[in-house]
């Protein structure tokens, strides 16, 4: 089985930055690719960004781009979700999700967290 947690979520004003962690375990894959989703209250899972297992494939939703930078660190088994210039649309739950092969939509990941809460106040 695969485990994913993340972590770094909290309240922010507008403007203002937050960096979020997802650490997988377990069965991971040798090799897999990770992303980041969020949901807002009422509103279907949104793709936020996705990174390959090297790194050299990275996409972005286009609500994000330009904002927010995903990285990961294969010797700490975590990716990274580097949120800048906030606004109070940014706020949702977000999740991390897993599987071997990079995807920008839900049904692409089989494995997820449990999400972490951001909100961003304006």
């Amino acid at each position: 089985q695969v485990q994913l947690v993340e972590s770094g979520g909290g309240l922010v004003q507008a403007g203002g930055s937050l960096r979020l962690s997802c650490v997988a375990s377990g069965r991971t894959f040798s090799r897999n690719a990770m992303g980041w989703f969020r949901q807002a209250p009422g509103k279907e899972r949104e793709f936020v960004a996705a990174i390959s297992w090297l790194g050299n494939s990275i996409y972005y939703g286009d609500s994000v781009k330009g904002r927010f930078t995903i990285s990961r660190d294969n010797a700490k088994n975590t990716v990274y979700l580097q949120m800048n210039s906030l606004k109070p649309e940014d706020t949702a739950v977000y999740y991390c999700a897993l599987d071997f092969l990079i995807g920008t939509k839900v049904a692409s990941y089989r494995y997820w967290g449990q999400g972490t809460q951001v909100t961003v106040s304006s």
